[in-house]
């Protein structure tokens, strides 16, 4: 079933990839799909899945080639589905419409899925083959492959520090660390994800709005909100609260007060404060692929230590802030094992540079 790529296969599957990138701020749950068509005259149709519930990537390559897609290859960046969900199933429109031969990245990592629809086509007598470019697909459907392979979703922490490794002045309140490039730069990472997530500390004192004001095309999305909040004690007054949808987590004795009219989910406790554990599956069940923590030092530190990073957003701006003010993440070492992250990617960002950091697979 996999065999060696031509040249043409290469050019058209990067075709596929740079599609379903369209797709980057748009579809979620759905995964991003791109999607080639191609016979001797060259490309006779091209799609991408723009959001869920639309037509998906083949379906709309297909449509576009017409009748130019009986004996042609299709490229498409994900297993074609087999399953009715929200639209009919891919592998049966390819079928139809003549296809003789797909080329895919990577298999579906949906359990409802999972080579089925790969199976189905190669029952219909279409050659399948499967590998070419799996490692671009996987990153770009980062949180959707980790959502179904590990039961729970991508987390990223973003953080901004003084060249001291600060966030905060001596005795809090707000103040903005790195520069407008890279505030812009937060904007891409919140358009991307499903859900952006901080505390009742930072509401307190920075009340930020944690919404997307990016313009990315007709199908604006926004993120869900997601504020943890023990015992209810944020002011109802705050930004994130008023515009737009958001969800709290708190623990079950908090008094609801003026939350009443607010989505509250109740979490159990721990010492440390809320279940981290226990948010992170409701945060799966809500189908969230790709979450950004926005938080403070505290906050920061309890999901470092509870091992649910996998990825730092690093800001780096050229101050200093002096040992007074707030450390970077509180944790506290000798406790327990602390996670382990290798550079990626540095990169200048106005005066400020940006570094991404991924966690280091043991």
């Amino acid at each position: 079933m996999n065999k060696e790529s031509s040249p043409q296969d290469t050019v058209h599957m990067a075709r596929a990839l740079e599609l379903a990138a369209l797709a980057l701020y748009t579809t979620d749950p759905n995964p991003r799909v791109g999607c080639v068509v191609t016979n001797t005259d060259g490309v006779v149709g091209e799609g991408w899945h723009a959001r869920a519930g639309e037509p998906h990537a083949e379906v709309l390559a297909l449509r576009n080639a017409g009748l130019k897609a009986r004996g042609a290859t299709l490229y498409v960046t994900l297993e074609p589905c087999s399953h009715t969900g929200r639209t009919p199933p891919c592998a049966d429109a390819v079928i139809a419409a003549g296809v003789a031969r797909v080329v895919c990245c990577t298999r579906d990592p949906n359990p409802k899925v999972a080579g089925a629809g790969i199976e189905r086509l190669l029952r219909a007598g279409i050659a399948v083959d499967v590998g070419l470019f799996a490692d671009e697909a996987r990153r770009l459907n980062v949180g959707y492959f980790s959502r179904h392979e590990r039961g729970r979703p991508y987390v990223r922490l973003k953080l901004a520090m003084s060249l001291d490794g600060r966030t905060a002045p001596p005795g809090g309140g707000p103040l903005w660390i790195s520069g407008e490039a890279s505030r812009a730069d937060v904007q891409v990472w919140r358009a991307r994800s499903s859900a952006v997530l901080t505390g009742a500390g930072t509401v307190r004192t920075d009340d930020p709005q944690l919404n997307v004001r990016l313009s990315y095309g007709p199908w604006v999305r926004q993120p869900l909100r997601v504020v943890l909040d023990t015992m209810l004690t944020s002011p109802r007054t705050a930004k994130i609260f008023n515009n737009g949808e958001a969800l709290v987590f708190a623990a079950a004795e908090a008094p609801l007060g003026s939350f009443k009219d607010l989505k509250v989910e109740r979490i159990p406790r721990t010492d440390g404060g809320l279940d981290l554990d226990a948010v992170i599956q409701n945060l799966t069940a809500r189908e969230v692929n790709e979450l950004l923590l926005e938080c403070g030092p505290t906050l920061a530190g309890a999901f470092l230590a509870r091992q649910l990073v996998d990825e730092l957003v690093l800001y780096v701006a050229p101050k200093l802030l002096g040992c007074d003010a707030a450390p970077l993440m509180g944790i506290k070492l000798g406790v327990q094992a602390l996670p382990e992250f290798e550079f990626r990617d540095v990169l200048p960002m106005g005066d400020d540079v940006r570094l991404i950091l991924k966690l280091k697979k043991s």
